[in-house]
């Protein structure tokens, strides 16, 4: 019964934010709404962690599972995409260095200030 109440809350709030993206005079995605509203609700009290733990590990620990649709959707466009495949590539390549480089500089910068504050403190 637990677990139901759990999938209960995680679909009711993307019920919510399906509602709300409706709403919205601009395109915005689900999701997205889902996860914010999730996050003010955890952190303001109004829902536990404990209301969700089980069936959000559940659905962590199959993450990969969601994402074959998407796949089997890409590989019915394969012809499309090997025309692009080098741009493709490329752009991958490209914006994954400037992630791990944007990461690294903003962690180092979060070090940086938190040992400026221990020193001022």
């Amino acid at each position: 019964m637990k677990i139901l109440c759990q999938i209960g809350v995680i679909f009711s709030i993307c019920w919510i934010s399906e509602i709300i993206e409706s709403l919205l005079p601009f395109p915005f995605p689900a999701s997205v709404i889902s996860m914010v509203l999730l996050l003010i609700l955890l952190l303001t009290n109004v829902l536990k962690l404990e209301h969700i733990r089980e069936k959000a590990d559940f659905l962590l620990a199959n993450m990969a599972f969601f994402f074959l649709p998407a796949l089997v959707g890409v590989m019915e466009y394969r012809d499309a995409l090997q025309q692009y495949l080098v741009p493709l590539l490329v752009i991958c390549v490209v914006s994954t260095l400037l992630t791990f480089a944007a990461t690294a500089l903003s962690i180092r910068a979060v070090l940086y200030l938190m040992e400026r504050r221990k020193k001022h403190v």
